[in-house]
């Protein structure tokens, strides 16, 4: 292997490419499901329904409200930060299992135990402390999980591949949902099944997917701290496309989290449902969501790769969003939340199903891509975690019937901003 410092990643990635056999194709489909359905699981758990009921036990109705908003401020503050650390970092990591190896394999571990702990905590405080950590450990596996995309798999592959985290985050999220809706009055038992799920998540992952190679004879890494410290430098030349893929990820993920975080709340007090009742309509529009998200992820990442395209899928995406925000705004009943579940789950599974090969497509460079794709899943974080807190103000300032017009301009917007894109059709 030649020895430039300018060169470490390209001739690598030629070559996997050149030599993906079908058995691998398979390997990694499986490996990327099994990803995203554990850790996803795992989380949905807690996010979705132990950790807000398990608020609102704790400080009362109206301090969990805020409380939970708090948490998912500074949540998305460490999430920020860790996505773009243990992405760049795994670029430049040179172990016996490779780059991308042991940062997944460790992540899991380090974001399953913290996310069973925060179950056995009372105090608000500790509690956001440890879902802080939970986040770090999750973002150690996510990133470098992702860089593998644009590492080891081909062009003509990656929708597909992203269809199939998709189709894993969907059904990991409506499992997730499922599972905290059946221990909503048992909590603890739901906390350690959350640990469990996002704690092997890392390991299954690197089981399934082809061993990575070496990458000791890689070239090491020159230069001392402050070189580390340039390399967290965010793209610029070349890099238009890149920014607007990013801020449409963010706007669009956001609206979806707006809404997805907060349905129990929803449920409970603009429905009006009791917990229970609000239990049994989150254990419908689980299934629900997992029915829509495995045929539209699966689909349409089949059909980008088929037809070349990324960014019309995500029109498709925005209109089902869009529709799944409006129902319950202007129906408010239990049944609108269902057929949100079915529009705005069927929507975000077939924007999933593009958006980690759209991303790839605009990378400005491929031997910096762990931190770059690690910007790029910042907006996945930064969705995630902003949008329940957007909900949270908007609540406090005027209750739920600001919240969903808001999401629809989201959603729209970012329609937009993709479709500005120019370097991948």
């Amino acid at each position: 292997m030649e020895k430039q410092i300018n060169r470490p990643v390209e001739p690598i990635i030629n070559k996997v490419e050149d030599k993906m056999s079908k058995r691998n194709k398979i390997r990694f489909s499986l490996s990327f499901f099994i990803f995203a359905l554990l850790w996803m699981g795992g989380l949905g758990i807690v996010s979705s329904v132990l950790l807000p009921q398990h608020l609102k036990d704790l400080v009362g109705s109206n301090a969990s409200t805020a409380i939970f908003g708090v948490l998912n401020a500074v949540t998305a503050v460490a999430s920020l930060l860790s996505n773009l650390i243990f992405g760049n970092l795994s670029d430049r990591t040179r172990s016996r299992l490779g780059r991308r190896t042991p940062w997944v394999i460790s992540g899991g571990v380090v974001g399953g135990l913290s996310l069973f702990l925060i179950g056995l905590l009372s105090n608000p405080w500790l509690i956001g402390i440890m879902y802080c950590i939970s986040m770090v450990g999750l973002n150690m596996m996510i990133a470098p999980v992702i860089a593998t995309l644009s590492d080891r798999v081909p062009d003509d592959m990656r929708a597909t591949m992203s269809a199939f985290m998709s189709a894993g985050t969907t059904v990991g999220t409506s499992l997730g949902t499922l599972i905290g809706a059946r221990f909503i009055t048992l909590q603890l038992p739901g906390f350690v099944i959350a640990g469990i799920l996002m704690g092997i998540a890392g390991i299954c992952t690197v089981i399934v997917w082809p061993s990575e190679k070496s990458a000791k004879d890689m070239p090491a890494v020159k230069g001392g701290f402050s070189e580390l410290i340039a390399s967290f430098r965010p793209p610029v030349k070349g890099a238009r496309d890149f920014w607007l893929a990013f801020v449409g990820r963010t706007l669009l993920i956001f609206s979806y989290y707006m809404i997805l975080n907060y349905q129990l709340y929803i449920l409970e007090s603009f429905i009006g449902q009791s917990k229970t009742g609000a239990a049994a309509t989150i254990s419908v529009m689980s299934v629900i969501t997992m029915a829509v998200g495995l045929v539209g992820s699966i689909a349409s990442g089949a059909i980008s790769d088929f037809i070349g395209r990324r960014k019309l899928p995500v029109i498709v995406a925005s209109i089902l969003l869009v529709v799944g925000y409006l129902l319950p705004w202007i129906l408010k009943s239990p049944a609108s939340m269902m057929m949100f579940a079915g529009f705005a789950g069927l929507g975000y599974a077939v924007y999933g199903a593009v958006d980690q090969a759209l991303n790839v497509d605009v990378l400005p460079s491929k031997e910096e891509a762990g931190k770059d794709l690690g910007i790029l899943n910042i907006a996945t974080t930064l969705g995630q975690m902003a949008g329940p807190i957007v909900t949270s103000a908007l609540v406090v300032a005027g209750g739920y019937n600001l919240v969903f017009p808001t999401a629809i301009a989201f959603a729209l917007i970012a329609c937009i901003f993709i479709q500005m894109i120019r370097s991948t059709k």
